[in-house]
């Protein structure tokens, strides 16, 4: 398995974004949505943070306080591939994107499974064409590759938020809640042979926003800026009770600031397995940091960032939106 090719710079880069938004997901598609270096072919949505219903309906809105409403959303998974479905609202509120005032969605859902679209446009792309940007659990990512193969060939990287291990997990003492939600899709993606690239609470947790950078974001005087700042200080206050912090980590948006500066994070190219079995450690990323086995290396695992150049880089993002 050759180690996954981003690169600065890249024109035009064809992405799907898989998500389920979530405040720190709206962020993303915001952010990945204004970045003239990205081509975002569609938005398929999974159910996570919230029910599916509430994050094809959260796309939609996002989509369209971007001033995007011709990028087509699609809503894909109800529920995990082999376990009970667990949502988060008690973080993101009952609609999984409160703080902020925004109308309901005027643009249609696509009627197409999301699923199927996703097959059909990777089967019809050049060999590793596409990048697939899941900001939730792997749920839809992972059907797609179990059920059609092949389509695996239009995949140029997988790069997801997901993951911890040196500092544990924030939905069960072990395991992140994207990989608690759906651990048997996280480990058919990682067992696939196409490039993962995998943004983890390791180092999602080494780059927390501060009041004032929210303060920067509200300043922009935009319906975009007002509204992000709304759902971000709505979101921050669950992680700055729980860990007794400043300021709470900005997690998805680490995906996309990976694809547009790659250099701004670090990591090591390792195994990585998930425990889909045990009770207690359920949704664990297994990361051989250290080559101790000899299981090859399937993930590009991701632990150092340059906090003030992502804080700045989405805010430059943020910046041209309405």
């Amino acid at each position: 398995m050759t180690p996954p090719i981003s690169s600065p710079g890249d024109a035009s880069r064809p992405i799907i974004i898989d998500t389920d938004p979530g405040q720190d997901d709206a962020i993303a598609v915001l952010a990945a949505l204004a970045a003239p270096e990205l081509e975002v072919l569609g938005i398929t949505a999974v159910a996570g943070n919230v029910p599916l219903e509430l994050t094809a309906r959260n796309a939609r809105i996002i989509c369209e306080l971007a001033g995007r409403p011709d990028v087509a959303v699609f809503a894909g998974c109800e529920r995990p591939l082999r376990q009970p479905l667990v949502t988060a609202e008690h973080v993101h509120g009952k609609t999984g994107i409160d703080g902020a005032d925004l109308p309901e969605p005027t643009m249609s859902l696509q009627p197409q499974h999301a699923v199927e679209w996703m097959t059909e446009t990777l089967l019809a792309a050049g060999e590793r064409e596409i990048t697939l940007c899941p900001l939730g659990p792997l749920t839809n990512v992972a059907t797609v590759l179990e059920n059609t193969p092949e389509a695996a060939r239009g995949i140029r990287e997988i790069v997801c938020m997901g993951g911890g291990f040196f500092g544990g997990g924030n939905t069960t003492p072990t395991a992140e809640f994207n990989i608690f939600v759906d651990p048997d899709a996280a480990q058919i993606v990682l067992h696939s042979g196409v490039p993962v690239t995998m943004l983890p609470l390791d180092v999602t947790h080494k780059a927390l926003m501060t009041d004032d950078w929210i303060d920067q974001v509200r300043a922009l005087g935009t319906r975009t800026g007002i509204a992000a700042s709304g759902m971000l200080d709505f979101y921050e206050r669950f992680d700055v009770e729980k860990y007794g912090t400043t300021g709470g980590p900005l997690h998805d948006p680490h995906v996309i600031a990976y694809l547009l500066r790659p250099d701004i994070h670090r990591g090591r190219h390792c195994n990585v397995e998930v425990e889909t079995r045990s009770p207690l450690t359920r949704g664990m990323t297994v990361v051989d940091w250290w080559h101790l086995t000899d299981r090859p290396p399937n993930c590009h695992y991701i632990t150092e960032v340059d906090s003030s150049r992502f804080y700045t880089l989405i805010l430059t993002l943020l910046t041209p939106l309405p």
